[in-house]
């Protein structure tokens, strides 16, 4: 209970009792500290040396990932300024797709930085306008360090696709992978008034146990998991017409309750060869149109079935939504609702619609489209762990290729970007008069924690790595940086070690508004948590007269 003592002597009650209020500089240091937690426990899991974690959640499910937006997303994270944190770096994943421990880590090394700063009396406020004023700075040099690429060179592509996959479980395979998510990216990607854009919902990921990351494979189409309804149709279709339907292939119940009442036994008969009529008219005219794969979003009647086999057509019922959205998309069919209304040219094309079993089970392959928009990447692997890391790293490599067709300019990797920017930034910085110099230059040594910890991971002396980065920045080596692999320092783009530029700005961006927000808080006031007791029926009944008393109160 928080109280006030008014000059005439009565307590004032503001709070509700059991809340609990945290100011000044003690609120400011408990999230730091929560911040830096965070970003301790992620910093060891950068770069291509970085570490794996076990995440064990609350049913005992265990996930073993290095992949920064992946552990911030499993771990249950009670601290309120830590969950600011974990949504910063959600925001980042969403934006770019990449970059989200990094983000991260200088969030964290930003604020401890300025409870450094906060200890020698400097306000909080001259401290977030050296952060604004360095963030702006150095998104604004960002540029000079950058060089263009051509997306449409599969090659340039392919290199920072590839450097993105470094740091996966999956990096032995990373050439290969690299290559697959590159032509499905041109595959999916349309030029509208001279700008790229590439929609990731037309790459399909799908996974199926078995073989090895290196049997994984690009579909020019799309890939159910799902098998054919009858074992009368056939198994194989070649030159396919496609009726994509979101209509059931059976008699739907009225949404009213109805009663027939029946006297003789051929008024059953009638009512249900009606249906059979019904059915089988919704076959004819299907197969009048000329189709002869039938892919409905609804079910299909055991009737229906019977009359698609006899006709040679085969079917597939029960797709998801989006399956089917990207099943016309990538053979220019029309989503029909209604089989009366349907029409020759609603048909999609594909050269071959198969059933073929993959692993323990069976899937329909449509491919061969002639001008796939939506493609399928088929990821296999020996365990499910495998195939989940696999797919969170065929995710960022995607959206890497995003990034590029959306800025298509490169920096230098390994941690020469973030030094050259420091570098910058603290040239720039000692020029400003007052205080807010000093935030400016704790920024830039902010920047240089990045390739601190590439050094640790790849086990350098980090003073000395970064004393010798120093060096050779100052020297005009824009490109020098931290080669992991071998445990030195070298020229990046010689090693062909690059990133996005687009990811590197939003790291910037999303480490310094999160170390803002941060900074800007001085008071938490946190309300008294609701009380419930156990013991069945009689202790819920408790808990709820309880807490209904408090929220009167």
């Amino acid at each position: 209970m928080s109280q006030n003592q008014p000059r005439g002597g009565i307590p004032v009650t503001i709070l509700k009792e059991g809340s609990q209020r945290t100011t000044g500089a003690d609120a400011r240091r408990s999230n730091i500290m929560a911040a830096k937690v965070i970003a301790e426990i992620l910093s060891t899991s950068l770069g291509p040396r970085g570490m794996d974690k076990m995440l064990i959640d609350a049913f005992g499910d265990v996930t073993i990932t290095g992949d920064g937006a992946t552990i911030l997303k499993e771990m249950e994270v009670q601290h309120p300024a830590a969950k600011l944190l974990i949504e910063v770096a959600k925001a980042q994943d969403a934006e770019v797709g990449d970059g989200t421990t990094t983000a991260v880590v200088v969030a964290g090394k930003l604020l401890e930085l300025a409870e450094e700063l906060l200890d020698e009396g400097i306000h909080p406020t001259i401290i977030i306008d050296g952060y604004k004023k360095a963030m702006d700075y150095a998104i604004q040099v960002a540029n000079e360090v950058a060089q263009p690429v051509n997306p449409e060179d599969r090659e340039q592509m392919s290199l920072v696709v590839m450097n993105a996959l470094s740091s996966k479980i999956v990096a032995e395979a990373r050439e290969y992978l690299a290559k697959l998510i590159v032509d499905a990216a041109n595959i999916a990607v349309e030029k509208v008034n001279g700008r790229y854009n590439l929609d990731l919902d037309w790459i399909k990921l799908e996974k199926k146990k078995g073989q090895s990351l290196f049997e994984t494979q690009l579909i020019q189409g799309i890939v159910l998991d799902k098998e054919v309804v009858h074992p009368g149709m056939p198994k194989r279709v070649v030159n396919a017409k496609i009726a994509v339907l979101d209509a059931p292939l059976e008699i739907e119940k009225p949404e009213w309750t109805t009663k027939i009442s029946v006297s003789t036994p051929q008024q059953i008969k009638a009512f249900l060869e009606e249906e059979s009529n019904i059915l089988k008219s919704y076959v004819d005219k299907l197969a009048e149109i000329g189709a002869n794969v039938v892919i409905t979003q609804k079910g299909i009647d055991e009737v229906a079935q019977h009359y698609l086999a006899k006709k040679g057509i085969m079917a597939v019922r029960r797709v998801k939504r989006s399956d089917i959205e990207k099943l016309a998309k990538a053979t220019g069919a029309k989503i029909v609702t209604s089989i009366k209304d349907i029409r020759p040219e609603d048909l999609g094309t594909a050269g071959l619609v198969e059933e073929r079993k993959v692993g323990e089970e069976k899937m329909v392959f449509v491919e061969q489209c002639p001008n796939p928009k939506a493609v399928t990447i088929l990821i296999r692997g020996a365990a499910d762990r495998v195939l989940d890391e696999a797919e969170r790293s065929l995710q960022d490599g995607l959206h890497v290729a995003r990034d590029i067709f959306r800025m298509p300019k490169i920096v230098p990797g390994g941690g020469a970007f973030e030094m050259e920017i420091a570098r910058k930034i603290r040239e720039w910085g000692r020029k400003l008069p007052g205080k807010e110099q000093l935030a400016v230059l704790k920024f830039a040594e902010a920047l240089e924690h990045v390739p601190t910890i590439l050094a640790l991971t790849a086990g350098l002396d980090p003073v000395d790595a970064i004393a010798e980065l120093r060096r050779r920045h100052d020297a005009g080596e824009v490109d020098a940086g931290i080669d992991v692999l071998n445990g030195k320092v070298a020229n990046m783009y010689q090693l062909k070690i690059v990133d996005p530029l687009i990811v590197k700005t939003q790291v910037i961006r999303s480490a310094a508004e999160a170390a803002i927000m941060i900074l800007r808080i001085d008071d938490i006031v946190a309300a008294a948590q609701t009380k419930s007791t156990g013991g069945g029926k009689g202790g819920e009944k408790k808990g709820e007269e309880e807490e209904s008393k408090t929220s009167t109160e």
